[in-house]
């Protein structure tokens, strides 16, 4: 975990989650120490190393979180994995925890079709942590983790691809039409 910490810091900035820090510590009136140590309290155990917890956070007494109702803009992204690689949703869960650090109940709606799978994020995703999802493996299968635009607007109609109305045909109106006789 020490050596985890030391490239974090050295590689990572820190301010969007030092103002969370900051702003938690405000709300629940702790000090930033009592917050860190809480905040490791919901680390999985299975993904807490062995070693004993520092001696200065034995002697304060870690005060329980209550459950924090925020309204977090949560964003359509693509994954280039799907069923053909063999993944299930549990798997891409646990592997964006690992390597995003994202809370479990922040991943939502995995939907896994043969090719790729769509879920949900919060929006406030770092550029680097972004940039390293690209890369990450699963199955021997990149992410390649993209956005997904919002298509939430039914076309009319009118509507052609380049965007522009389609005009009216002449012959086509019944009381333009030239007489068949």
């Amino acid at each position: 975990m020490k050596t985890q910490l030391q490239q974090i810091l050295s590689g990572t900035n820190l301010e969007a989650n030092r103002a969370l820090i900051q702003t938690l510590c405000t709300e629940l009136g702790i000090d930033s120490l009592t917050c860190a140590a809480a905040i490791l309290t919901l680390i999985p155990a299975h993904e807490k190393t062995k070693q004993e917890p520092l001696p200065s956070l034995q002697a304060h007494p870690i005060p329980r979180l209550t459950t924090v109702t925020t309204d977090i803009k949560m964003i359509r992204y693509r994954l280039d994995v799907g069923s053909e690689q063999q993944i299930t949703a549990d798997q891409i869960r646990k592997l964006l925890i690992e390597e995003s650090g994202v809370d479990k109940n922040n991943i939502n709606n995995i939907h896994i079709h043969s090719l790729y799978t769509l879920l949900e994020l919060p929006d406030q995703m770092p550029p680097d942590i972004f940039l390293h999802l690209k890369t990450v493996e699963i199955n021997h299968h990149k992410l390649d983790i993209r956005r997904v635009k919002a298509n939430n607007k039914r076309r009319g109609n009118n509507y052609i691809r380049r965007g522009r109305k389609r005009e009216s045909n002449p012959n086509n109106d019944p009381e333009t039409k030239p007489d068949a006789h």
